[in-house]
C-alpha cells in the first residue's frame, strides 16, 4: 500500500492503531467541536498540516473504522464534527447551492416516412432518409 492514513502504521501487512498518532487525531477533533479552527485544533493536536488536510482529516470515515482500519474515532463524534463544518460553512456562506436547471424534454417517439427515392451518392441518400424522420413532442 503506498499511503497509510494518519493515526494509523501497518504491522504484518495489516493496519493498526498507532496511539501516540491516534490521541492526536482524537484531541483534532475534540478541538475543532469546542469551537477551534482547523488551524489551531492541528496546532493543540500537534499536528503539521495545512488547512485543507486537516479539514479532510475531520470527514476521512476510516476513522470510524472499516474492514481495513480499526475505529479511533466513534461515530456520534464523527456526526458531531460533520454538523460543525457544515454549520460553519453555511455561517461563512460557503455552501455552493446547484442551480436547477430546467428540464429538457427530449422527443420519446419518431415515425419515419416511407422512402421512395434511391440516389447513387451514399451521403445524399442518408440525408434523405434522414429528412423523411419525423418527431413527436409529448
Amino acid at each position: 500500500m503506498g499511503h497509510i492514513l494518519y493515526g494509523y502504521q501497518i504491522i504484518n501487512g495489516k493496519a493498526e492503531i498507532d496511539e501516540q498518532a491516534a490521541e492526536r487525531i482524537k484531541t483534532l477533533f475534540q478541538s475543532y467541536l469546542t469551537g477551534d479552527s482547523l488551524a489551531t485544533a492541528a496546532k493543540k493536536a500537534e499536528i503539521a498540516a495545512y488547512h485543507a488536510g486537516v479539514g479532510r482529516m475531520l470527514r476521512n470515515k476510516h476513522y470510524l473504522g472499516d474492514e481495513y482500519y480499526p475505529a479511533i474515532i466513534d461515530p456520534d463524534t464523527f456526526a458531531a464534527a460533520e454538523a460543525e463544518r457544515i454549520r460553519r460553512a453555511e455561517m461563512l456562506g460557503r455552501i455552493r447551492e446547484s442551480k436547477q436547471e430546467p428540464e429538457v424534454v427530449y422527443p420519446t417517439v419518431f415515425r419515419i416516412r416511407e422512402g421512395t427515392e434511391r440516389l447513387d451518392d451514399l451521403f445524399q441518400q442518408a440525408e434523405y432518409a434522414y429528412s423523411l424522420i419525423e418527431s413527436e413532442e409529448p
